[in-house]
């Protein structure tokens, strides 16, 4: 059975004056889902995350929140979003309780369900022990915490995340990834970052933004395929012609690194290690390093809004 569908995207663009600073952007996003936006400041994320939270209209396009259209019943369709934006929303002379009732009410909830839902949230957010400590003197850590907190008191259906961890340490970050996953489990979550590794730790799918187009989606699974071992850094104290490793069955390409010391791009790893350590030893090259080279998330991106960048050149040109 598939999961509900709680955000659908159709071709929604956002233009200020001749610049697109979204393009033709279409996705979904099912319950129990964590979906990873990333992409390079500037390249339109936070544009995108205003345009589904309904702050800022889009130009063109369709958005529709648990089936509600947003821009004919924007009041039903925000009810089922909770929104932390790359700046939280708190006030900082009040104390995390009596912002949290604040934000009960202005979410309406009912006068005999708020002591409840504030509860909940404190305990879901880690925020118990600080209920009557001003925000203000409150560390950043704890402030993003409460910035959650807001987002999630009315119980939305979809969260969305604005750069939630910028600013923290690694403590704070490691906390507020491991309170992402559990908000995954029963919300649709949104996740705009630029940070890379925060992709890899909290994200079930991933979409990659450039310049206001969408250059890549797909499910992390099939990201951590593509980025599996498809080079080798190799060494020998007598190191044979490229032409000769070249051949070496499996290797698709060589580089020379210096003298003695190789780069061997290739498909299946395994094959061609073994036809690799055979001829090495029969011919004497005294392999001395045979290293695995991964390729990271980080490559992969700027890899994608490389070749973008070079598509557009070209037909530019």
């Amino acid at each position: 059975m598939s999961a509900e569908i709680l955000i659908s995207v159709e071709h929604i663009s956002r233009y200020y004056g001749q610049l697109a600073a979204v393009d033709d952007v279409s996705f979904e996003l099912a319950q129990g889902e964590v979906l990873g936006f990333l992409g390079p400041n500037g390249a339109g994320k936070s544009t995108c995350m205003k345009i589904l939270t309904g702050n800022l209209a889009p130009s063109c396009g369709r958005i529709r929140i648990c089936g509600i259209d947003l821009l004919d019943q924007p009041r039903q369709a925000k009810a089922q979003i909770g929104f932390l934006p790359e700046q939280p929303p708190l006030y900082r002379e009040l104390t995390v309780d009596e912002y949290l009732l604040f934000c009960a009410r202005l979410n309406r909830i009912r006068r005999s369900h708020i002591r409840p839902a504030l509860d909940r949230v404190k305990q879901r957010c880690g925020l118990e022990a600080v209920g009557k400590r001003l925000i203000n003197n409150l560390s950043k850590g704890y402030q993003q915490r409460v910035g959650i907190a807001q987002a999630i008191i009315h119980q939305p259906a979809i969260v969305v995340l604005d750069e939630p961890t910028v600013g923290l340490d690694p403590i704070q970050i490691r906390e507020i990834r491991k309170l992402i996953s559990e908000l995954g489990e029963e919300h649709g979550v949104i996740l705009s970052t630029h940070i890379l590794p925060e992709v890899q730790m909290t994200c079930k799918r991933v979409q990659i933004i450039n310049r206001g187009k969408l250059v890549f989606s797909d499910d992390i699974e099939n990201l951590d395929r593509k980025m599996q071992i498809r080079s080798h850094r190799v060494s020998f104290r007598n190191p044979p012609d490229i032409g000769v490793l070249q051949a070496i069955e499996g290797i698709d390409e060589v580089e020379q690194l210096d003298e003695r010391h190789f780069c061997l791009h290739h498909d299946e790893a395994a094959r061609f290690i073994d036809a690799l350590l055979e001829q090495a030893l029969a011919e004497h090259w005294g392999l001395t390093e045979l290293t695995p080279l991964h390729k990271t998330l980080e490559q992969i991106f700027v890899d994608i809004t490389s070749r973008e960048e070079d598509h557009d050149k070209e037909q530019a040109a």
